[in-house]
C-alpha cells in the first residue's frame, strides 16, 4: 500500500462520485471519511451525527425518549442544517451550532434510544438520501458528490452508491482509538471507560441496521494494523478500483 493514490480520483471522471462508508464504532469511519472526501474534493455527510443531533432535540424539548411516537413527530419537524465541508463539518439545529454539544457524554449514552426508533430512522435516511441527491448536481461539491458515513448507508440508504465500503477493525484496536479520542489515553482504565459505550451502541444499532458484515457488493477495509494514512490510502485505492478509475490522480 503506498500514498499513490492519496491524490484523489481520476481527473477523466466527469459523473458525480458517491462513496457510501458504514462500520462499527471505532473503526474510524467518521475521521477517515472527512479525509477522504477533502482529497477528492467532496462533500462530507456524517449521518451519525444526524442521531445525535436528534438526540440532543429531543432531549432539549424535554421529551421522553421511551415515547417512540412522540420522539418521532419531534424529530420530523426538527429544523436541522448539516455542513457539509469535510474539513469544517457543522450540525446546526434552529441555528444553535450544537457540534460539541452532541459529542457529550450524556448524548453518547442516549443516542440509542432514539437511533433505534424506525420511524425515526425513515426520517433521517430520507433527509440522507436528499442530500446525497443535492450533491450529485450542485450542493456544497457543486456536483462533484459526497462521501456518506454512518449506519445504512451502504445497504439502505445509498445501496447504488459508486463505492461502498465496510470500514471494520478489530474489538481491541476500536476500543483503544475511542479511549484516545474520549480520553486522550489507551491505557487499561481509559479502555475500560469507553467499552460500554462502543460495544453497546454497537449492540443497541445492530438490531436496526447491519454494519457488522459487509453486504454483496460491498468491500471491507480493516484498519485493525494500520494507521491513519494507510487506512485513508486504502479506502482510496478501493475506491479507485471499484470505479475503474486510475490510482493517484486529482479531481
Amino acid at each position: 500500500m503506498t500514498g499513490a493514490v492519496s491524490a484523489g480520483v481520476s481527473a477523466a471522471r466527469v459523473a458525480p462520485l458517491t462513496v457510501a462508508i458504514d462500520g462499527p464504532s471505532g473503526s474510524g469511519k467518521s475521521s477517515v471519511s472527512r479525509q477522504v472526501a477533502h482529497r477528492l474534493g467532496l462533500a462530507y455527510l456524517d449521518t451519525g451525527a444526524m442521531y445525535r443531533a436528534a438526540t440532543w432535540w429531543c432531549v432539549e424539548q424535554g421529551v421522553d425518549l421511551t415515547d417512540a411516537d412522540g420522539v418521532a413527530a419531534l424529530v420530523a419537524a426538527m429544523p436541522l442544517e448539516m455542513g457539509l465541508d469535510p474539513l469544517d463539518p457543522t450540525v446546526h439545529v434552529g441555528g444553535t451550532d450544537i457540534a460539541e454539544a452532541i459529542r457529550d457524554s450524556a448524548i453518547s449514552t442516549a443516542v440509542s434510544a432514539v437511533a433505534t426508533n424506525l420511524a425515526v430512522r425513515a426520517e433521517l435516511r430520507a433527509r440522507q438520501r436528499a442530500v446525497i441527491d443535492a450533491e450529485r448536481t450542485a450542493g456544497f461539491s457543486g456536483g462533484a458528490g459526497v462521501v456518506a458515513e454512518g449506519r445504512d448507508i451502504t445497504t439502505v440508504v445509498a445501496p447504488d452508491a459508486d463505492a461502498r465500503i465496510l470500514l471494520t477493525a478489530s474489538e481491541e484496536a476500536r476500543l483503544a482509538r475511542r479511549a484516545r479520542d474520549v480520553h486522550g489515553a489507551d491505557d487499561a482504565a481509559a479502555v475500560e471507560a469507553t467499552r460500554d459505550q462502543v460495544l453497546r451502541r454497537d449492540r443497541d444499532d445492530s438490531t436496526v441496521s447491519q454494519f457488522q458484515v459487509a453486504a454483496d457488493g460491498v468491500v471491507t477495509v480493516d484498519s485493525s494494523d494500520l494507521d491513519f494514512e494507510q487506512t485513508i490510502a486504502a479506502v482510496l485505492q478501493v475506491i479507485a478500483t471499484v470505479t475503474g478509475t486510475a490510482a493517484g490522480l486529482s479531481r
